[in-house]
């Protein structure tokens, strides 16, 4: 399995923004073919393509991906896998006593959800279709809220873009 910091030097603030679109175009492709496109549009695909990954819609998702949110921003649910309520979070609505906790805990993942963050251990991460030892984790302090926009940030939503679907 590659890991994070293997594709994290290749990859340009635009290639998660990219590959939405590549696939918006191919659902739309799919549909035309199939005789179902009816009026969908690309629009129509960009937007439906970014609501599945946890998105309200192709601007959201466009302007989260490509490292332009700002810190109160809502940042989405594309961290998030909704199959997980077994597994142990720690929510907050504020990101310093959430990294306070990160880092008297020693473990764990610091996660951003909407305008809240989170915090997992490693069968979460897992369940995103990423590796809790990937070396990508400790260049960010296991920190993807801090980590917002970094090449090591991009590359772990890289690897989570090409998760299992069933990881969304």
């Amino acid at each position: 399995m590659k890991t994070a910091m293997s594709e994290c030097r290749a990859l340009s603030p635009e290639a998660l923004v990219d590959e939405l679109k590549v696939r918006a175009r191919v659902r739309l492709n799919r549909a035309r073919r199939a005789g179902s496109a009816g009026t969908i549009r690309l629009r129509d695909a960009l937007h439906e393509t970014a609501r599945e990954l946890g998105f309200a819609d192709w601007e959201h998702a466009r302007r989260v991906l490509s490292g332009l949110a700002a810190p109160d921003d809502d940042l989405g649910g594309f961290w998030h896998v909704p199959r997980t309520g077994i597994l142990l979070h720690i929510w907050f609505s504020d990101y310093a006593e959430a990294r306070a906790v990160l880092e008297q805990q020693g473990e764990g993942f610091l996660l951003p959800y909407r305008r809240q963050c989170f915090i997992v251990q490693a069968p979460f991460i897992e369940a995103l279709g990423l590796s809790p030892a990937d070396p990508a984790w400790a260049e960010i302090g296991r920190d993807l809220v801090a980590a917002y926009g970094r090449p090591a940030w991009r590359a772990l939503a890289w690897q989570r873009l090409h998760a299992p679907p069933g990881d969304f």
